[in-house]
């Protein structure tokens, strides 16, 4: 029940004044229910959803950098692509190389000339020459590609044709330095300066996401790049893109296309974000185009389409922006009534559960933070202690169940109509990108795939409405309870799974049915995936065969450290075993982190 640990911060962020949409909408629409319709006045106008982090963070940044962060998604398609995993390990094919290097040229090529035409337009002499010197620049990564033709004797013109990846992005960049830009004038027609250095604009906009890209994977490369390791065959190339030279001429690109862009209207600016994504999607397209003919990590799930696979999920702040018992605490006291006149059910009024709330959130917070600390008081394991580190979870166990006996006791869960819950869970807000990875991993064809999430959540009816109102019903849910007495919560709780030990078990329980069911059909091997965020999914974390930490608590982190566990980035991670030829194996002791679900889209599902 790690959920009152937060609850405080979550019930702020749900209040605050930052916030577009009031939490009274999120819970129970635009219909008043009957149980709310006394109390809803008061809360209505204090409370609210957390506008996205990302936006709010980068509200002052510039343009390009709005921009990056914006189609990040893509970037991520590109580093996972398996051309860019086997590079980065160092075992990709030389073919497959030469024939990305000759794909290049021509690329590069229309880079250059792209350059050019954009330089004519530009009407200020710092810019043309700004222009210039960045064609310098591709001239220059020109001549690098000729030294890897004549390093490994390759004919980059030996039956090499442009592949359609290629043609694709050039024709798009070259219509646009020529002025072929939807809601431009026709090129022909550009009267004054000012409309041609327009054209400028939007030619750094579709080449910028490109010089971005490599440098930002020259740089996640270089980091990976062992100083001792001489026979990598690719680190020339790394190095070059990982330079501080290439590293200053992308920035110089980003910058110069903040200069022009600076005086135009938000109608143009629009215009150079949609020329911004599409080179970032031609990007991936690109990355994704190159012939491939060897044994790759990537993409995981389509890699082991022939296993049965099990894909695990935490849900609290894994799946969800706001924790679960901050939204079931909001519909309690929102519905509650604040006087006795008129009750139908014996309930706690309005202002005493919200003081009985604050006090179980104080004690839940102050006995959570102890635990923790008694754990880490135990002697420091030298290596991975899985069995340590069990016996070090029973504690927390224990203290998760007499933290939810007080929530019962408490009585403070009596009195939810069903129906509000639903609707809360049709309005959850989640995390951007889960369930574009759920869905996409029950619509792939020939993926023998089964979705489970397990949670401490009290109310298994609200994650499943989550899920169903949003098309994903087959989602298996394992959490706890409310009893309803004609739609109406009991205050008791149907006890499933309340401490990181039932996760565990529930997590083994369900493997081994599934091994038993596939003992009756031809026998097929099991890959397990667990992503979580918390101490509560640690043991089920380290069982999977790939566990996925996303933005992990402090906690996890300390107590996983403590017992020998490792936290390594997910993409040095496949880089390493990729190198090794390694397969995924649970209890390693490692676990892998990431930044977003959109890097375990790219990962586990790759490019669509």
């Amino acid at each position: 029940m790690r959920i009152l640990f937060s609850i405080n911060n979550s019930l702020a962020l749900l209040r605050s004044p930052r916030a577009p949409a009031p939490i009274r909408s999120l819970l129970f629409g635009s219909k008043k229910s009957s149980s709310v319709s006394r109390s809803a006045a008061a809360f209505s106008s204090a409370m609210s959803i957390p506008p996205s982090i990302s936006a709010a963070s980068h509200s002052e940044e510039a343009l390009a950098g709005k921009l990056w962060i914006k189609f990040n998604r893509e970037c991520l398609f590109s580093m996972y692509s398996p051309f860019a995993v086997s590079l980065a390990a160092g075992n990709l094919k030389i073919e497959t190389f030469r024939q990305y290097i000759a794909q290049d040229v021509h690329f590069l090529k229309a880079f250059a000339h792209a350059y050019e035409l954009a330089a004519e337009c530009a009407d200020d002499d710092d810019d043309k020459l700004a222009i210039s010197n960045l064609r310098k620049s591709v001239i220059d990564e020109l001549k690098m590609h000729d030294s890897f033709v004549q390093d490994w004797d390759l004919d980059i013109n030996k039956e090499v044709s442009v592949n359609s990846a290629t043609l694709r992005y050039t024709e798009f960049l070259l219509a646009t330095a020529s002025g072929k830009v939807e809601g431009l004038k026709a090129p022909g027609m550009l009267d004054t300066p000012f409309e041609k250095t327009k054209v400028a604009a939007y030619t750094l906009g579709a080449v910028t996401p490109c010089m971005k890209l490599y440098a930002f994977l020259g740089k996640e490369f270089g980091t990976l790049l062992d100083s001792s390791e001489v026979n990598h065959p690719y680190k020339k190339w790394i190095e070059n893109y990982s330079s501080d030279a290439f590293q200053a001429s992308a920035k110089q690109t980003e910058d110069l296309l903040e200069k022009l862009s600076v005086c135009m209207t938000g109608e143009e600016l629009d215009i150079i974000e949609k020329l911004y994504q599409q080179a970032m999607k031609l990007e991936v397209e690109f990355f994704h185009a190159q012939p491939f003919a060897q044994p790759t990590i990537v993409p995981l799930l389509k890699n082991h389409s022939k296993d049965e696979l099990m894909i695990f999920s935490d849900f609290d702040l894994t799946c969800t922006v706001v924790d679960s018992s901050a939204i079931l605490a909001e519909i309690a006291i929102v519905t509650a009534p604040k006087d006795d006149q008129g009750q139908q059910i014996n309930r706690m009024l309005s202002a005493d559960l919200k003081n009985t709330w604050s006090l179980l959130s104080k004690q839940y917070t102050e006995h959570y933070e102890e635990c923790i600390e008694s754990i880490l008081n135990k002697e420091k394991a030298d290596k991975f202690d899985y069995e340590g580190l069990c016996e070090a979870l029973e504690q927390l166990s224990e203290f998760e169940k007499k933290a939810n006996d007080r929530v019962i006791e408490s009585g403070v869960l009596k009195g939810l109509n069903l129906d509000d819950i639903k609707r809360a869970g049709e309005r959850l807000i989640l995390q951007d990108g889960c369930i574009n990875v759920f869905q996409k991993i029950l619509k792939t064809q020939d993926l023998n795939a089964k979705l489970h999430v397990l949670s401490y959540c009290w109310c298994g009816d609200l994650i499943r409405t989550a899920f169903s109102a949003r098309g994903v019903d087959a989602v298996e849910v394992h959490a706890n309870e409310f009893t309803f007495e004609e739609s109406i919560s009991t205050g008791e709780i149907e006890r499933k799974v309340e401490s990181p030990i039932d996760k565990a078990q529930q997590f083994k329980s369900i493997i081994q049915n599934r091994k038993k069911d596939e003992e009756d059909k031809e026998e097929k091997s099991i890959l397990t995936v667990y992503i979580g965020d918390s101490v509560g999914d640690l043991l089920c974390l380290l069982e999977a065969d790939v566990g996925i930490v996303v933005a992990s608590s402090s906690s996890l982190r300390r107590v996983g450290s403590h017992f020998g566990v490792s936290f390594v980035p997910l993409f040095s991670g496949i880089v390493q075993k990729q190198k090794q030829e390694e397969t995924w194996k649970g209890l390693s002791g490692t676990l892998y982190t990431v930044s977003s679900w959109a890097e375990i889209h790219s990962f586990a599902l790759g490019w669509e």
